[in-house]
């Protein structure tokens, strides 16, 4: 079974400081809460990502096993959106849209992830015990910590 989950957040910056923050692979680590480990493996010394690119990383998703993640970069619209799918990692599937629109407010930053778990009947089981708060809880501190960078801009 595949999920989805959608988040919107509207933040009060221009459009190019909220695109440089976001698709700057050195914030992936700021953007994900303590609990889960993540460390970023990519030595790769960029700033902006870009079609193509593969960032590895460790993350502990669960019982603090450190699990081996693999994203790859497909696609990158300047100042509009890019996408993150997963090479190799926890999930069966995960492809990942990023989209920001400039109102008249700010910025609308919105996700849209698609997800599907391994295990069939246990991955349902997973997904309604704790795998779905726990991706709404990864994407409230995201929220918290977007909210930090740009409340003191």
């Amino acid at each position: 079974m595949l999920y989805t989950i959608e988040t919107k957040q509207l933040i009060r910056a221009d459009l190019a400081s909220v695109w440089a923050f976001m698709s700057n692979p050195r914030n992936l680590a700021r953007l994900t809460p303590p609990y889960l480990g993540f460390e970023v493996l990519s030595k790769e010394n960029n700033d902006h990502m870009y079609p193509g690119q593969i960032i590895e990383y460790y993350v502990k998703p669960v019982l603090n096993i450190k699990l081996h993640w693999v994203t790859e970069i497909t696609h990158v619209q300047e100042g509009a959106y890019f996408v993150d799918e997963q090479r190799f990692g926890p999930y069966a599937f995960w492809h990942h849209k990023h989209f920001l629109q400039e109102t008249a407010e700010g910025v609308e930053m919105r996700d849209l992830v698609h997800y599907k778990l391994p295990l069939g009947l246990l991955g349902k089981l997973a997904n309604a015990a704790f795998v779905k708060k726990q991706l709404k809880g990864i994407f409230d501190f995201r929220y918290q910590q977007v909210e930090t960078v740009f409340d003191g801009r």
